[in-house]
């Protein structure tokens, strides 16, 4: 791993661990974030994710019965390497980064994703908010 990638992990790492937010229980105003953003976006899946070493975990989430994937598969692991930028993928059959991911190729077959990182201090992101459309359609961006 880069030293620029490392140092940005382990201020994740601190981040997270002073803001004591992983695997913290279910709370009203995060799951009304991501129940209004899938209203707004009419997707059938949105999630407020935090990224920590191995792991995404959902602090909210709406269309999603689990409440972790493994970083490896996580599209959101994707969207805070640019912490100012919403990453959007309009279908991730398409995309060389996801096209073999097996939320891809399997439930819930993710076609769309936007997530737009959470920043804590500029060029920090701890985890997105995110929308992202399964087996029905892809969509431009």
């Amino acid at each position: 791993m880069a030293t620029g990638r490392r140092d940005e992990e382990e201020l994740r790492a601190r981040a997270l661990a002073e803001l004591d937010i992983i695997d913290t229980p279910p709370e009203d105003s995060y799951d009304d974030i991501v129940m209004l953003a899938a209203q707004i976006c009419g997707t059938p899946i949105s999630t407020v994710t935090f990224i920590d070493g191995d792991r995404q975990w959902f602090k909210a989430a709406v269309g999603v019965d689990k409440r972790e994937d493994a970083r490896e598969v996580s599209f959101c692991a994707h969207a805070i390497l640019q912490p100012g930028v919403t990453l959007v993928v309009p279908d991730a059959r398409n995309d060389p980064r996801f096209a073999k991911n097996p939320l891809v190729v399997g439930e819930p077959f993710i076609r769309f994703y936007s997530g737009a990182p959470l920043v804590l201090r500029p060029g920090e992101a701890l985890g997105t908010r995110c929308v992202v459309e399964g087996a029905r359609r892809p969509r431009d961006a």
